[in-house]
């Protein structure tokens, strides 16, 4: 029935009638704190640059203490970053049994046996030309000065980080690299080493976003050259993104992400309809950034904002989101 017997105004009349018929849920249980690990914290105290306020460099024992801080706001899991002492070609630091991530994992589930962690497999913070797998060897024949990331190489290493990773007790391994065929490879080293019930959480639809800048300042991944534009998905293309996230699950992920989440909507929304696996949405470093810097300017209120933010996200299909404003949102959630 039209207007006058339809008032859509008339269940938005009260805070309490606005909670009852509320469509879209917020808990801090359903967000997860990244967390950048240093291998040697430097003499500056782990201070990050400025595009990323409030959040820095850790020690192991101070990612402990974070994480022990996350686990009593509620907050679903801690997401780790490693930055090692030492990078190379092949980044070998990120299989090292006694890596930066490899130590911080075993101290958390000492310390803080029930918080879940997720552990970042990649290899863009190891090496020391900052791509996220090893380079090929040999040049194009008709691109002789065009370096490019070997795929079938690189997934090799990035099954022996993962391993690594579930040995030291990871209880989730997410691969980011965006190699092909890297969640399968991954999941048959788990399988053969006897870890079965460890989760993939696929970085599926992870785009060559202008909004990651400050995450490769904090963990010191930015490329030395080139760009990922030959590996990571094209913001243009959404059917593109919605077939990697497929060629994932059938290679045997338990969980899809979607990267970034503010500008991709859409896309969290189409994959939420295609899969019935848990959708993630990665609420990247510049979307915090530019979010800190409006209202640390005074043009925008914080508080609503990222909460706004972080429920069109779930709105939008997210089971869960990984953001930088984890422990805020999660106090704000509690008020």
């Amino acid at each position: 029935m039209a207007f006058p017997q339809t008032r859509m105004r008339r269940l938005r009349a009260s805070s309490a009638l606005r909670g009852l018929v509320r469509e879209t849920e917020l808990r801090a249980g359903q967000l997860v704190l990244p967390l950048f690990v240093e291998e040697h914290p430097s003499s500056a105290g782990g201070d990050l640059p400025g595009t990323l306020p409030e959040l820095r460099r850790l020690s192991i024992s101070a990612a402990v203490q974070e994480a022990r801080t996350a686990a009593e706001l509620g907050l679903g899991a801690v997401l780790l970053f490693g930055v090692p002492a030492e990078k190379d070609a092949q980044g070998s630091s990120a299989w090292d049994e006694e890596g930066v991530v490899q130590l911080c994992v075993r101290a958390l589930k000492q310390e803080l046996p029930e918080l879940p962690v997720i552990t970042d497999v990649c290899l863009c913070e190891y090496t020391d030309h900052g791509h996220c797998g090893v380079l090929e060897t040999e040049s194009h024949p008709f691109h002789p000065h065009r370096l490019r990331v070997d795929n079938d190489a690189s997934v090799e290493l990035l099954a022996r980080t993962a391993l690594s990773h579930a040995r030291a007790g990871a209880d989730i391994v997410a691969p980011s690299d965006m190699m092909d065929g890297r969640v399968g490879a991954i999941r048959g080293e788990l399988d053969n080493e006897g870890f079965t019930d460890t989760p993939i959480l696929a970085y599926a639809a992870k785009f060559a976003s202008a909004f990651y800048g400050p995450f490769r300042d904090a963990a010191g991944s930015a490329p030395a050259f080139g760009d990922r534009r030959g590996y990571q998905l094209d913001p243009a293309n959404g059917r593109e993104a919605l077939r990697e996230t497929l060629l994932d699950v059938q290679e045997g992920a338990d969980m899809v992400m979607v990267k970034p989440a503010l500008a991709y909507g859409d896309l969290i929304g189409a994959v939420r309809h295609e899969t019935r696996l848990p959708v993630v949405a990665y609420n990247v470093s510049g979307e915090y950034a530019m979010v800190k810097a409006a209202a640390a300017a005074g043009h925008i209120d914080e508080r609503a904002t990222v909460l706004e933010i972080l429920t069109s996200l779930r709105r939008a299909g997210a089971d869960v989101i990984i953001t930088y404003h984890a422990k805020d949102a999660a106090r704000w959630l509690s008020q």
